[in-house]
């Protein structure tokens, strides 16, 4: 296991991924509706509001017009109205990881992954290709056909956001990340959603050891064929940040030759996430701001972007205004778990990322 002999030490850089995403998630909650909230109607909200530069949880609605757009989770997500992450399937996956890991260990099989959805996970509270598969699933289908019969979501984000687990147990060894994701994500996704998957694990996992966050991204990179669409998204977002445009008409340019795709699929999400990253440059609330600025799948992209902000800096460095009003937290849906303490997921992560096997 490769980690950093200085900086936050390993501990402190899963409890900082763990409090990165779960912060990430319930910023960019209230606002998840791609096709209503828009990069400029987050940034009008914001602007209504005083509240850019953003440096905190999204403020309360002006008014009920405002409200009613807004995810009916909303008032527990807002500054002054949060005790403790409200319940969210970017975060119920990440504790369904853990749980797979600790009941399997590492070898586990896409059979297994699938099992435990079924006996942890309430099938209301999956979605798109996940939702597909779980009823494939239960209509007693195997993996791979799971991933594809009667499922037009196989590129969708949902893959994606189930890979951190296999980047904070796999500090700096970012191969075997993307292959543990890989396994995970063919269960209910195909081609670019299995990259997603794999490109965020790798990502997640180089973030332990790399200098910057740029260094990561290449490092992602390499685990994902290059002539793949994510690849060449990415790539693109990188060069445009190179030359130094301004982050919105970076967005504004891979929005443009994205356009079609929808707002949950993996590429212009990975677009979002990628320019987040590099605008954001290691400062974590920039960062998070930025990913949820960008639109699209807000509270997805938050949640990811919060983790590798989280695993670079160290949970000490996260500000308090991100981490206190979670009180060590989390809500979920997943079997046995409601109401489990923060610090405690990041110990269970940390006893797994120092066995290695």
């Amino acid at each position: 296991m490769d980690t950093q002999h200085t900086g936050p030490g390993l501990a402190d850089r899963i409890h900082g991924g763990w409090l990165g995403r779960i912060a990430g998630n319930m910023l960019g909650k209230p606002v998840e509706q791609g096709e209503v909230w828009t990069r400029d109607r987050i940034d009008r909200y914001l602007r209504g509001a005083s509240a850019l530069p953003l440096t905190d949880y999204l403020p309360e609605p002006a008014d009920a017009d405002e409200a009613a757009v807004l995810r009916p989770e909303w008032r527990q997500c807002v500054r002054g109205r949060i005790h403790g992450s409200c319940r969210d399937d970017d975060v119920d996956y990440a504790i369904l990881g853990l749980h797979l890991l600790e009941t399997h260990g590492f070898g586990f099989s896409t059979e297994q992954v699938g099992d435990l959805w079924l006996l942890r996970l309430p099938y209301l509270q999956t979605f798109t290709a996940e939702r597909a598969a779980y009823r494939n699933l239960a209509n007693g289908m195997k993996p791979p056909l799971t991933a594809t019969y009667e499922n037009p979501y196989q590129e969708w984000i949902g893959a994606l956001i189930r890979a951190d687990v296999y980047g904070w147990t796999c500090p700096g060894e970012p191969v075997r990340a993307a292959g543990l994701a890989r396994r995970d994500a063919v269960l209910s996704h195909t081609g670019n959603g299995v990259y997603g998957a794999m490109w965020a694990a790798a990502l997640i996992s180089a973030a332990f050891t790399a200098p910057t966050v740029r260094d990561a991204l290449e490092t992602a990179l390499t685990v994902v064929p290059a002539s793949s669409r994510l690849a060449r998204t990415v790539r693109r977002v990188a060069t445009l940040h190179e030359t130094r445009l301004p982050w919105e008409e970076t967005l504004a340019t891979v929005s443009a030759e994205t356009a079609g795709l929808g707002w949950i699929h993996t590429v212009p999400n990975a677009a979002v996430l990628t320019a987040g990253l590099l605008y954001g440059d290691g400062d974590f609330t920039r960062t998070i701001a930025l990913t949820v600025r960008g639109g699209l799948d807000t509270d997805s992209n938050g949640a990811t972007a919060g983790s590798v902000a989280g695993v670079l800096t160290g949970a000490d460095a996260i500000p308090a205004r991100w981490r206190d009003p979670l009180q060590d937290t989390v809500h979920s849906a997943v079997f046995g778990f409601d109401g489990v303490r923060i610090s405690a997921l990041a110990e269970r992560t940390l006893r797994l990322a120092s066995a290695g096997t």
